[in-house]
């Protein structure tokens, strides 16, 4: 406690500088907690997703409904992009259960509750209440949805009005939800790059904090040891700052997140909102803040103090540093030979899977590779100092000099951006692998709608929604229940040549104005005769018959299409001016981009909010799902970049506090400002240019090795290069932009009296 209250003395009583230097370490710190809370916390904001999902979710007896049990069937719906759940619920006289979760008792037939989102949707949709039939009597509760922007609905109505496939409800509430908001095995995959992207960055940045002006408190350290006293008090006064500073910063970071969860609670993140409550700090997540981030900063400190403690007489008179260690080099060569290695599989006709012991080989590979990155690059700056001084430039030999004095300077200075880099290569193999898992693999997608649940203006507005490329009309046969001939009768495409190619992968044989047969040889054809349509004009009702037609058109389809079950083309032509289908459905297609995909399906519910949208070969559950990942691993990626630049203003300030002095001496002695600017230029980018390109071919490897053992098509993400060459000049100007003002244009021989 003593060796405690002294540290804390020294802190508050040896000047401004130092108290500056304490408020900079725990500002830092706060950044650090307020970053680790958050990604701590998104693990439970999911759990609350689902379990609120699973709570609300209808147990059914098994087989038809008997007796006056309470009926129940639940709709899950397309609204745009976003999913729309709808319940109805017929009560019974027998084993009446419990309301669901967000409701005080079951809704009566005709009532309607519904949710705040969806709410506020009917007051812009007029439209959508056809598919709300009641009268509206509240709101469900927050315990009852998912969150808050959910579209969700519990309908009241009478057994007689249910279709056949409603069930007797037993309870609600399941082990499971019926969709996870993330995918378990999704999960895995996104806690492991959020970790890379974020805790690695963030470990050295909290590093870096307790190290600050490290120079100068080593030196006050020897002067107490040479005055007596013992080694471990005087970590133990080092520890007073850095643990106090640690301390007081995870204080400050839970409530900075605390704020930040209020604010982003209300506004949302693209396609993730969440109650308040659901990212309440929990107790393990501030046991970890308040407990692990001063443990690392005692650590950290302590290992700073060694040298101060062992040999105070060299530290006093600041002599230099022992050459860096072999053995970061050793963790690097080792986890990029492992990942060099399940690359390697990705160019044989066996690739390695993410199965049995690769699934523990692989992402250690990449830890090993991340790790061995940050603990090479003092021994390389150290090399690459050690053979450039002795050039005969004046800069670039003063620049070398120093970084081969102290290699380890420098990397403070740049580790977080290298780290930045190295975790950015690994989330965008983790997109394209998801991207590929996720998406339609056909380069087109189809939605289909109901013509009879479309007006005239309904039909053109949505045919001229932006990113769709084309659209037709499959029309239906005639459908005569008492006859057995409708097995003889083909549905028609109503379409162009032109129409058809952009359906399609490929078309021969196709004569404009031609009725003709539909064959795609890679699925076989059905046999029919005549069919007949019915149409519409003017209120009045004709018929079309189709003979068999003579001619063929040969296709190619894109896999999941409407096209599998037509077999006759009809050319727009050949229908009576002014006529419709009286059964037909609208397809609209456009391609296969989720975020095409998803702006035409939000087009789709702003035009004609109660039509039955079928996106055909795509689940919107899992289209929202994909939005979730994509978000929190853009969020990640943005708590990197804060980290790393937070790490590199840092370190620059740091640094030129701790180089004023040399930087005086070096003036004093006749070096020219625009010299001393070069120099400082020099011992940064030089090592920052070896780290980023190290990053860049690691961080490609372990993305390429992640890709080979996902069993995905890709192997090789070449879209992502040019990416990441420019982040590396960006990262590369900005850190030549920080190192200037380390040198200012006023000279102060105070800063080297003691000298």
């Amino acid at each position: 406690m003593r060796e405690f209250l002294l540290g804390l003395r020294l802190l508050f009583g040896s000047g401004r500088g130092n108290r500056a230097r304490f408020v900079l370490m725990t500002l830092g710190g706060s950044l650090g907690v307020c970053c680790l809370a958050l990604v701590l916390t998104i693990p439970a904001i999911l759990d609350a997703h689902d379990g609120r999902a699973a709570a609300r979710y209808p147990r059914v007896y098994a087989g038809e409904p008997t007796g006056q049990r309470t009926l129940v069937q639940e709709f899950r719906d397309p609204h745009g992009s976003r999913p729309f759940g709808r319940v109805f619920i017929a009560p019974g006289t027998q084993d009446t259960p419990a309301p669901p979760p967000g409701l005080s008792r079951l809704p009566g037939p005709g009532e309607v509750y519904v949710s705040p989102a969806l709410r506020d949707q009917l007051q812009r949709e007029p439209a959508l209440k056809g598919l709300l039939p009641g009268t509206e009597k509240g709101l469900i509760g927050a315990a009852g949805l998912t969150d808050p922007n959910e579209l969700y609905a519990y309908i009241g109505t009478t057994r007689t009005q249910l279709g056949g496939d409603a069930r007797a409800l037993k309870s609600f509430g399941s082990p499971y939800p019926p969709t996870w908001a993330v995918d378990p095995s999704t999960l895995e995959i996104l806690r492991f790059t959020l970790a890379t992207l974020v805790l690695l960055p963030l470990a050295v940045f909290l590093s870096v904090c307790a190290k600050l002006s490290a120079a100068s408190r080593n030196r006050r350290l020897a002067a107490l040891r040479l005055l007596g006293l013992s080694a471990k008090g005087t970590q133990r006064v080092n520890a007073a700052e850095t643990v106090g500073a640690a301390l007081l910063g995870a204080a400050l970071g839970l409530a900075e997140f605390w704020l930040l969860n209020q604010i982003v609670a209300r506004t949302g993140l693209p396609g993730l909102k969440w109650y308040a409550a659901d990212g309440a700090v929990s107790g393990q997540t501030m046991a970890i803040c308040l407990l692990g981030c001063p443990a690392l900063a005692w650590f950290v400190g302590r290992a700073s103090a060694r040298a101060a403690a062992r040999n105070p007489l060299a530290t006093r008179r600041t002599a230099a540093p022992r050459t860096p260690r072999v053995w970061g080099g050793l963790l690097f060569v080792t986890g990029l030979g492992i990942v060099i290695g399940f690359s390697a599989t990705g160019l044989t006709d066996h690739p390695a899977r993410s199965d049995g012991i690769n699934a523990l080989l692989v992402p250690g590979g990449v830890l090993l590779t991340g790790l061995g990155l940050v603990l090479t690059l003092p021994l390389l700056s150290y090399l690459l100092a050690k053979r450039l001084a002795r050039s005969g430039n004046l800069a670039l030999n003063l620049a070398m000099r120093r970084n081969e004095v102290e290699p380890g300077s420098a990397m403070r200075v740049v580790t977080g951006l290298v780290l930045l880099l190295f975790s950015a290569s690994l989330a965008q193999g983790v997109l394209v692998e998801l991207s590929q898992v996720s998406r339609n693999t056909s380069p087109t997608q189809e939605y289909g709608l109901r013509m009879s649940q479309l007006s005239r203006d309904q039909q053109q507005r949505l045919r001229e929604i932006p990113g769709v490329d084309v659209s037709a009309v499959v029309m239906d046969f005639d459908n005569d229940l008492q006859s057995d001939t409708d097995d003889n009768q083909a549905t028609a495409l109503i379409a162009t040549c032109d129409q058809l190619a952009a359906l399609t992968r490929r078309v021969e044989g196709c004569v404009d104005g031609k009725v003709m047969r539909m064959s795609d040889p890679n699925t076989g054809d059905e046999p029919f005769k005549t069919s007949t349509y019915t149409l519409e004009k003017d209120g009045k009702r004709t018929t079309l018959r189709v003979p068999v037609p003579k001619d063929t058109v040969l296709y190619a389809g894109q896999g999941v299409t409407n096209l599998s079950s037509v077999y006759i083309l009809v050319p727009p032509g050949k229908l009576p001016p002014g006529a419709v289908p009286a059964s037909a459905t609208l397809l609209l297609a456009s391609t296969s981009d989720p975020s095409t995909v998803r702006s035409v399906l939000d087009g789709i519910g702003a035009i004609a909010p109660t039509a039955d949208v079928d996106p055909t070969g795509i689940n919107i559950e899992a289209l929202q799902q994909l939005t979730v990942i994509k978000t929190l691993l853009v969020l990640g990626m943005v708590m990197g970049l804060v980290i790393g630049v937070a790490a590199f203003l840092v370190s620059v300030t740091d640094r030129a506090v701790e180089r004023r002095s040399q930087v005086t001496a070096l003036a004093l002695i006749g070096a020219r400002a625009g010299t001393l600017r070069t120099v400082q230029c020099l011992q940064v980018v030089l090592p920052l240019a070896i780290g980023l390109l190290l990053a860049l071919v690691a961080g490609k490897l372990a993305e390429t090795a992640y890709l080979v053992t996902g069993g995905g098509e890709i192997f090789w993400d070449g879209a992502g290069v040019p990416v990441l060459l420019v982040s590396t000049l960006g990262v590369l100007a900005m850190a030549i932009i920080g190192t200037l003002p380390l040198v200012g244009r006023r000279i102060d021989p105070e800063l080297i009296r003691r000298d």
